[in-house]
């Protein structure tokens, strides 16, 4: 049965299909030795290349869904690699064979918390995508006086560069003075969304970390730089929560994986100096970091 090859591509573990439909624009895909075409349909019994490196086809228990929640710290970003040498997220994720792990949505360098990163091409577009209005849900500790008038603006819209933003939902959660903890909710991954809304109301974010992604929440159990493998039940739950055919079963790590997880799991996350963490949020208003 043929497939448009950026979703055949995403199924193998290429990337998402944003990512893929870039490579085919690019050039940098061909099928059969011609430059791709997005939306070409394939079969897999093609010649696809991708930057001149065949794509194999993937056994089936390599292209089981694999689900994994992460707890990021303060300090890294979410890309494979960085030209400045900072860690990435992808520093801690196994290394076990079959599709490569695809970050649903980035935190910037100055945000941590939940991040879900899967093999599955199609759901780490759906989850991505705006029509799916997958709830994020952030802490969020604000620095300045926050009157009732700037909470309702907040979640009434407010038209940014990039058009209205809102939360869905804005809680306190606790302080004293003009250090407060409160509880947000976004339905779109913009950048920057959630620093720039309290920054329209004349208010500084000082700390931000997402809890909770959709219908998966951070728990304690999980320390920071530590993630875990959903279970069947929780990705189930994942798939039908965006529209999605659950899948009968998922990937399972390989005994090696396994050694692999207890030693990744047993690397503590290092505290950030308050200098460095307070410079990491000034760089976090630049356009390449950012929060999805």
């Amino acid at each position: 049965m043929a497939e448009r090859i950026q979703k055949y591509l995403s199924q193998q573990g290429v990337g998402s299909r944003r990512y893929i439909e870039g490579l085919v624009k690019e050039g940098r895909i061909t099928v059969n030795g011609k430059p791709a075409a997005v939306g070409e349909p394939v079969t897999g019994q093609e010649e696809i290349r991708v930057d001149g490196k065949v794509v194999q086809a993937q056994p089936e228990q390599a292209l089981a869904p694999r689900v994994i929640m992460y707890n990021k710290p303060i300090g890294e970003v979410c890309t494979r690699s960085d030209p400045e040498g900072r860690k990435t997220i992808f520093d801690r994720m196994p290394s076990g064979k079959g599709r490569q792990l695809i970050s649903v949505g980035r935190l910037d360098i100055a945000t941590s918390g939940l991040l879900i990163l899967t093999n599955d091409g199609e759901l780490a577009n759906t989850l991505m995508h705006p029509s799916s209005e997958v709830e994020r849900e952030y802490a969020v500790r604000v620095f300045g006086n926050v009157e009732p008038d700037m909470v309702k603006a907040m979640v009434d819209g407010v038209e940014l560069e990039d058009g209205i933003a809102r939360f869905t939902d804005v809680q306190f959660a606790g302080g004293e003075g003009i250090n407060n903890w409160f509880h947000v909710v976004l339905k779109e991954g913009r950048n920057r969304a959630v620093r720039r809304l309290w920054e329209s109301q004349g208010l500084e974010v000082s700390r931000l970390k997402r809890v909770r992604f959709g219908n998966q929440f951070l728990g304690s159990d999980l320390r920071t730089g530590q993630w875990k493998d959903l279970d069947l039940t929780e990705v189930k739950s994942l798939y039908r929560a965006v529209g999605l055919k659950p899948p009968r079963k998922i990937y399972k790590p390989a005994p090696k994986e396994k050694q692999e997880l207890k030693r990744l799991q047993g690397k503590k996350a290092k505290p950030v100096s308050a200098s460095r963490a307070n410079a990491w949020r000034r760089a976090s208003s630049s356009a390449e970091s950012r929060d999805d």
